[in-house]
């Protein structure tokens, strides 16, 4: 008599959390066509193709220069140095965000001053903002600059922002390593602050194969200061360098690939989108979903979600490995708690939002190539993990 063996757990096959992939299936022709130009002109440093992403990216936003660079925090510590930010001076931050908007005014001797979030929008909170001006004023720091966070793609409020800074004078930063490509109205990140910093990491919207960065700017006197600084500091002959700057250039390579990618963005942005309406509509009822407000674009460099609390998060994640759907914490520990920053000042009520949220998001895979399959198999792992959770 034959004996029946215990069948095997069929475990489904991975999805991926960004699918680059995807995207090269599309235009992987023409990524490579067009990495085999650079190979062919051999101009692999400041090559043709850097100009032309520059104006690229200028027009695509509205702005009137983009001067390129080698990453996205590099992009930051370009604007702290052209604003002339060093020691005694304040920049202020949000607490729940990457440590790159922190660290590079650390690594210019200011000191970062954390800012809490809206717990809805995930970005600055104008009224955090202005409590912590004063009390940096008081300690005696001299306020100078805010870095806003377009925290998972979505844009900050820049109006309320503006009304923040030109009431303390202060210069103001869009951090848009997530979110280039959004909108608010009719008007693309890039020109809403002073200066816009990107970051075009593989993972980012847009990305290229490495790492890239960019500064959008209006201001034609900044621009030829950055376009120097970036530059070793270099004046009118390469080797009269008349300021202290940095080497933090855009490989030719990255920029070719990132004009292919430029030339399909919208349309991508838009499945984006699509992919958020269709996450809302299987989510909102279990979770609490992103929601934009009218007039907001995001290009959705996450999807992230809010669970009750820290332990049906815990349980959604196991469900959700065990389906082989992929998820992020973006962030579990904020800035100011975190052991190398929590010397620094911080808006004097506390910063409750961004370690309420700390204890709650959870991100879920996006990209423009997301299946509506693929998006009721990770809404129904979603689901598993949260009736676990409340058992």
């Amino acid at each position: 008599m034959a004996v029946l063996k215990p069948s095997t757990p069929i475990v489904p096959e991975p999805l991926p959390f960004i699918d680059l992939q995807a995207q090269r299936k599309r235009i992987g022709n023409h990524i490579d066509k067009a990495v085999a130009r650079v190979m062919e002109h051999g101009q692999f440093v400041l090559g043709p193709e850097v100009k032309q992403l520059e104006d690229a990216l200028a027009q695509f936003c509205g702005a009137r220069h983009a001067i390129t660079c080698a990453n996205g925090t590099d992009a930051l510590i370009l604007v702290l140095m052209a604003e002339g930010i060093g020691p005694g001076d304040a920049v202020f931050v949000p607490s729940f965000t990457f440590v790159a908007t922190g660290e590079c005014v650390a690594l210019r001797r200011a000191t970062p001053v954390f800012v809490d979030v809206d717990p809805r929008s995930f970005n600055m909170e104008p009224a955090s903002l202005d409590r912590a001006i004063t009390v940096a004023s008081k300690a005696g720091l001299t306020p100078r600059m805010v870095i806003a966070v377009d925290l998972f793609g979505r844009p900050a409020d820049y109006s309320a922002l503006r009304t923040v800074t030109d009431k303390h004078g202060l210069t103001l930063v869009a951090d848009a390593a997530q979110s280039f490509g959004a909108r608010l109205g009719e008007t693309r990140v890039g020109v809403l602050a002073d200066y816009t910093t990107a970051s075009f990491f593989p993972a980012k919207p847009l990305g290229c194969y490495g790492d890239g960065g960019a500064i959008l700017i209006n201001d034609d006197t900044k621009a030829e200061l950055l376009l120097s600084l970036r530059l070793h500091g270099q004046g009118n002959d390469r080797y009269d360098n008349v300021r202290i700057g940095l080497n933090s250039r855009l490989d030719t390579l990255q920029a070719a690939i990132l004009l292919e990618k430029l030339r399909i963005f919208d349309s991508e942005i838009e499945a984006r989108n699509e992919a958020a309406r269709r996450y809302n509509a299987l989510l909102s009822d279990i979770a609490v979903t992103p929601e934009m407000d009218q007039g907001i674009t995001s290009v959705w460099a996450q999807y992230t979600i809010l669970l009750s609390d820290s332990g049906t998060r815990k349980a959604v994640q196991s469900s959700c490995a065990a389906s082989g759907v992929p998820t992020a914490i973006y962030y579990p520990i904020p800035l100011h708690r975190q052991t190398g920053y929590r010397e620094f000042s911080m808006d004097p009520e506390g910063l409750p939002h961004s370690d309420w949220l700390a204890e709650r998001v959870l991100s879920l895979p996006m990209h423009p190539y997301l299946t509506a399959a693929a998006q009721e198999q990770i809404s129904r792992a979603v689901s598993d993990g949260i009736l676990a959770g409340a058992t």
